[in-house]
C-alpha cells in the first residue's frame, strides 16, 4: 500500500483516537507490527495549540517515519493553516477527520457532521490539499445517516480533489458505535476509487481482518478500539496476512514486559502527576477483557499516586503467583 512517497509494507494501521493514540501508545503499536500509526486528533484552531493537551498531540520530529497527524475542524482556511503548521513541525502525512461521531466534535460542524454538507467537504479538501506538499488522507464514515449513505460520492470527490488514501468506518454518524459495522458500502467505495482504502470498524482479530479485506477489496485495515489493551493485535494480523500464521496469544512474561514499557513511557511522556493518572485508563484496558477476576486489581491500581507504586503493582500482579494474572493472555 502506497501513500504518496511512502510505501506501507504492513497494511495494518492504528486509527487515530483522541485520548488513546498518544506518543507512548503509537510507539508500542509500531513495535508490535503496525505498518502506520496516526496521532490523536488535533484541533485545526492553532490559537488553542498553547494548551498542554495540544502540545502533547503535535508531531515530534524524532518519531519514526512516516509521521501522520490528524486534524479536525469545519473551516477550510483554518484547516489549511493547521495542515501547514503541522508540516512545519514535522508531519509527513496530514489526515482530515470526517469520521468522529462525538457530540462535542459534531456540534462544532466537524468530524462526521461534515458529511451532511458535501459542498463544505469539497472546500475543505481542496484547501488542505492545496496548502501542503505532503500526502493528505481522509477518514470518513459510510454517511451521515442510514438513509443518507453518501460515502461513495464523498470518496469519488476526495480522489478527484487529490486525497491520496481513504479510511472508511463501516457505520454512519447516526450509528455512532452501536450495532455492527457493515462492509457493503466499503466494498462499493473500493470499486469506485483507485486510491488505497482502509476498512475500519469491528475488526478485532486476524481472521476478521482477512475476511474484511477479502470481502471489500480494501488495501488494508485500520484498527481502533480493538488495540486498546491489546497492542499485539497488530502482530497477529500482520503475520496472518503476510505469512498465513495464526499466532497464539502472547505469554504472560511478554505481556508484563509490554505493560511495563507502556507504563514507563506514559510516566516519561507526561511526567509523574499526569502520567500516573493517564496510566489508569490504559492499564484498565489491559484488564477489561477479564473484568470479574481482575476488578479488584484495577481498583487497587486506580488508587495509586506515584510511578514507582504503579510499577510495583504491576510486578506484584505478574510475579506474586496470583492466578488472576494468567487471565491476561
Amino acid at each position: 500500500m502506497r501513500i504518496g512517497p511512502y510505501n506501507i509494507d504492513v497494511p495494518v494501521v492504528l486509527a487515530p483516537m483522541a485520548g488513546v493514540t498518544d506518543r507512548p501508545f503509537r510507539r508500542l503499536c509500531r513495535q508490535m507490527g503496525a505498518g502506520l500509526v496516526v496521532s490523536e486528533m488535533v484541533t485545526a484552531d492553532t490559537r488553542l495549540w498553547h494548551t498542554r493537551k495540544s502540545q502533547q498531540r503535535l508531531p515530534h520530529a524524532d518519531e519514526p517515519e512516516p509521521r501522520a497527524i490528524q486534524i479536525a475542524g469545519g473551516e477550510p482556511e483554518m484547516l489549511a493553516e493547521a495542515a501547514k503548521a503541522n508540516v512545519a513541525l514535522g508531519a509527513q502525512i496530514i489526515d482530515i477527520n470526517m469520521g468522529c461521531p462525538a457530540k462535542k466534535v459534531c456540534k462544532k460542524a466537524a468530524g462526521s457532521a461534515l458529511l451532511k454538507d458535501e459542498a463544505l467537504v469539497a472546500d475543505i479538501l481542496k484547501a488542505v490539499v492545496q496548502s501542503v506538499d505532503v500526502p493528505v488522507t481522509l477518514k470518513i464514515r459510510t454517511g451521515w445517516a442510514r438513509h443518507a449513505q453518501n460515502g461513495v460520492h464523498i470518496a469519488r470527490m476526495a480522489e478527484d480533489i487529490g486525497i491520496q488514501a481513504l479510511a472508511v468506518h463501516g457505520r454512519t454518524r447516526e450509528d455512532k458505535f452501536q450495532g455492527e459495522a457493515e462492509y457493503d458500502t466499503i466494498a462499493e467505495i473500493c470499486q469506485a476509487v483507485s486510491i488505497p482504502v482502509l476498512a475500519n470498524g469491528d475488526i478485532d482479530s486476524a481472521e476478521k481482518a482477512r475476511e474484511v479485506l477479502d470481502y471489500t477489496g480494501a488495501k488494508g485495515v485500520m484498527i481502533g478500539r480493538a488495540a486498546q489493551g491489546r497492542p499485539w493485535i497488530f502482530r497477529e494480523i500482520r503475520d496472518y496476512l503476510t505469512l498465513g500464521i495464526l499466532r497464539p496469544a502472547p505469554e504472560n512474561d511478554e505481556i508484563y514486559a509490554l505493560m511495563q514499557a507502556h507504563l514507563q513511557g506514559l510516566h516519561d511522556c507526561y511526567g509523574d502527576f499526569m502520567g500516573v493518572r493517564i496510566a489508569r485508563k490504559h492499564i484498565g484496558w489491559y484488564l477489561q477483557q477479564h473484568p470479574q477476576s481482575l476488578s479488584h486489581w484495577r481498583a487497587g491500581f486506580n488508587r495509586l499516586e506515584t510511578p514507582s507504586s504503579q510499577l510495583e503493582w504491576l510486578e506484584h500482579l505478574f510475579h506474586s503467583g496470583a492466578p488472576e494474572a494468567r487471565a491476561l493472555a
